[in-house]
């Protein structure tokens, strides 16, 4: 068998939509490497506190919570090939406003409409993967998705280091043209979207109430406590790298190491001999370790050994969470199940910059990873019960 063979041998099969699916996600992964640096243009540019720059970023998550029950439900009733262009559209108009931006109100108003676009394309692109793909081939086909956006990341965490150089708001000019084009190729490649309007079709999806369904609750409360981790991270890391005088440009060759560890990892481990609650716990264990890690850094070296480690527990985490989601939900409420359980990124983006910076201001770097390291040591230890609770009736 030759090498290229061996490489892409999990992923034979799957479905042409598919790979669309995640070529296009990769292109616009280029230029998604803002949000790190939303928090640095914010304090710097326009002269923010810390505080201001927790509550902005808050906003930006707040907003992001309708815009995930927005795609999930537009996805169920207009089209996945649909509420995707639109979701991309928006993305792409609301960066450009932040691109030009030169008073810190227009800024947040661009924030707060960025993050109202933010997640409307989630809940179809996760939904369509579990469309056209079994059970036993899920996992396999949102390893392939995580593999490409991070193998996209290698790029664009080079490409945001370099920027970072010049002038930060070229990032989100980036980011905006990789939207559109990540919308073109969407339109132009996925097959047409089929409109779910039959009679019978109606009534089950009233009646399919997500919000019933016990289990998909506790795996979003789960899920949510995973997200803030995650993302303190992406905003924690570049304050932090400000807190300990080190580069700004630092944070891109971080994002870029974090994905060539998803990458290599990603074909390295048999991911696929653990079920879903063991690979959880390990990834826990892992992340919680980086988190460490990175209380202790002082140097850009000792921060590129932490994303190693948390970029493992995140290969671990994110893909059994969506397996989880998707298996949950019956097939013509797919996108609601996956917007509902997608809220815990807009809860967690909400979150996750008041908790930053008050612990930064409060404890310092140290106080901040220490207490995110001490939750995922919790949630590696509840996965047994978790078992036990998500069991199928």
């Amino acid at each position: 068998m030759s090498a290229v063979a061996t490489l892409t041998s999990p992923w034979r099969g799957l479905s042409p939509a598919v790979w669309i699916l995640v070529t296009a996600r990769a292109v616009n992964r280029i230029g998604a490497f803002t949000l790190p640096f939303l928090g640095v243009v914010l304090t710097v540019e326009f002269g923010t506190s810390l505080s201001q720059t927790g509550v902005i970023l808050a906003l930006f998550g707040a907003a992001t919570i309708p815009s995930r029950l927005l795609g999930g439900h537009l996805a169920d009733r207009l089209g996945r090939r649909r509420t995707i262009v639109l979701g991309l559209t928006g993305c792409a108009v609301a960066q450009t406003g932040i691109a030009l931006s030169h008073a810190l109100w227009s800024a947040v108003l661009a924030t707060v409409l960025l993050g109202l676009a933010f997640e409307i394309y989630e809940p179809p692109s996760q939904a369509m993967i579990a469309d056209v793909t079994s059970p036993s081939d899920r996992p396999a086909a949102y390893g392939l998705y995580s593999a490409a956006l991070a193998a996209a990341g290698v790029l664009a965490g080079l490409l945001a280091a370099a920027i970072s150089h010049v002038d930060l708001r070229w990032l989100f000019v980036a980011d905006a043209l990789t939207c559109l084009a990540c919308a073109v190729l969407v339109a132009l490649a996925l097959p047409g979207d089929v409109r779910r309007e039959t009679e019978e079709v109606v009534v089950r999806s009233k009646e399919a109430s997500v919000w019933r369904d016990r289990r998909l609750l506790l795996l979003l409360a789960s899920g949510t406590v995973f997200a803030t981790i995650y993302m303190q991270l992406v905003i924690g890391v570049p304050l932090t790298l400000l807190e300990q005088g080190l580069p700004k440009s630092g944070t891109g060759f971080i994002l870029a190491v974090s994905a060539v560890t998803l990458i290599i990892a990603q074909r390295l481990l048999r991911l696929q001999q653990l079920d879903d609650f063991r690979a959880m716990t390990v990834g826990y264990v892992l992340l919680g370790a980086g988190l460490i890690v990175i209380a202790i850094a002082h140097s850009l070296a000792i921060f590129l050994l932490a994303a190693v480690l948390w970029s493992l527990g995140d290969l671990f985490l994110l893909t059994r969470y969506l397996t989880q989601a998707s298996g949950l939900a019956p097939e013509h409420a797919r996108g609601r199940y996956l917007a509902v359980f997608g809220l815990s990124w807009g809860i967690a983006t909400t979150i996750a910059p008041l908790t930053v910076t008050q612990l930064l201001d409060a404890a310092g770097p140290k106080g901040l990873w220490l207490t995110s390291a001490a939750v995922a040591a919790a949630l590696a230890l509840v996965q047994p019960w978790l078992r036990k609770r998500l069991a199928p009736a």
